[in-house]
């Protein structure tokens, strides 16, 4: 099993439409790196759900339900999306803040590369933000 960090905006897709969705389709990824991310994504995969620009903070955990197939969303290119399916919440949402005030969180690409929006964590960083997120699986 593989761990990864999906981004969204909570105005254009938040945490709560992944809860009353159940399933859905992670589209709209037009950054090389991401898409190889999702590439790489199995079924099974977790991920914990971010959300970007407003909140900035990691607020659920999703797993890959459906593998890499061609993104509908696109009109051209060779654009990917997965489904994810919602676990559950994070019951203490983790900030960026709190992230980046982590020593052993100073690596991880949510630093490095901000920008990136589909990124793979280790299982040492997968653990510790779940217990700082006081998550459980």
């Amino acid at each position: 099993m593989r761990y990864w960090l999906v981004k969204s905006e909570p105005d254009a897709f938040s945490w709560d439409q992944q809860v009353a969705n159940g399933v859905e389709p992670w589209t709209g990824v037009r950054n090389h790196t991401a898409k190889l991310n999702l590439k790489a994504m199995k079924q099974g995969d977790l991920a914990f759900f971010y959300h970007s620009n407003v909140g900035k903070e990691i607020v659920g955990v999703v797993e890959v339900a459906r593998e890499a197939y061609p993104d509908p969303t696109a009109e051209k290119g060779d654009w990917v999306s997965v489904d994810m399916k919602a676990v559950s919440p994070v019951p203490k949402p983790v900030s960026l803040t709190t992230i980046k005030a982590e020593p052993a969180l100073a690596g991880i690409p949510l630093i490095r590369q901000s920008r990136l929006s589909v990124m793979e964590l280790s299982p040492e960083h997968w653990k510790l933000i779940s217990r700082m997120g006081g998550w459980n699986r």
